[in-house]
C-alpha cells in the first residue's frame, strides 16, 4: 500500500508543467481545507485518491496514467474527475462563457455505469459518465481555473 503524500508521488512521477500544475493544484485544494483520501480496492497499487471535503467526494485525481508506482510510461499523465454528483448542481448554475466551453470540452463522455443524460450550465448532454461528469486530464494553467471553479462551486455547495 502506498503511505505518501500525494505531493510526493507528483515530484517522483510527473516532469516540467504536470508536475508544476499537479502540485499547484494539491496545494490549492489543501489551503482550501480539502482533503485526499487513497484509492482503496483496484485502486489501492496506483497513484489514486478521492478528494474529499467535510466527508462528501468533490473529485478524484490519478498521477502518472493507469499505471502503478514507479510505471513511469506516462510521465506526464495526470488525472483530475469531479464526481457524478455535481451535474444537478451544475445544471443552470451561471458561468462565464470561456469557462463553460472549457468545462463542456472536458465532459466525461460515455457508457461507464450506463451513461446518463446531464443538464450542466443549462444544455443537456448524453451519454456522460455515470461516475464522473467531467474528465480533466494534464489540465493547462487556464483548464486548471475552471477546475479550480468548479471545485469552489461544489465546495460552497456542501457548506450550505
Amino acid at each position: 500500500m502506498l503511505s505518501r503524500s500525494m505531493e510526493h508521488y507528483i515530484r517522483k512521477l510527473l516532469t516540467g508543467e504536470a508536475q508544476k500544475n499537479a502540485l499547484e493544484f494539491a496545494a490549492y485544494l489543501r489551503a482550501n481545507g480539502l482533503v485526499f483520501v487513497r484509492g482503496k480496492g483496484y485502486w489501492e497499487d496506483k497513484c489514486y485518491w478521492a478528494v474529499k471535503y467535510r466527508g462528501e467526494y468533490v473529485g478524484f485525481i490519478l498521477v502518472n496514467g493507469y499505471g502503478s508506482v514507479g510505471d513511469e510510461t506516462e510521465p506526464e499523465g495526470w488525472i483530475f474527475w469531479s464526481d457524478n454528483y455535481i451535474s444537478g448542481l451544475f445544471a443552470d448554475f451561471p458561468l462565464d462563457d470561456r469557462t463553460k466551453e472549457i468545462a463542456f470540452e472536458h465532459i466525461d463522455f460515455g457508457t461507464c455505469g450506463g451513461g446518463i443524460t446531464v443538464k450542466l450550465f443549462g444544455k443537456e448532454f448524453y451519454p456522460v459518465c455515470n461516475g464522473t461528469t467531467f474528465r480533466f486530464n494534464n489540465p493547462n494553467t487556464e483548464t486548471l481555473a475552471c477546475v479550480k471553479k468548479l471545485v469552489d462551486i461544489r465546495k460552497n455547495d456542501i457548506q450550505r
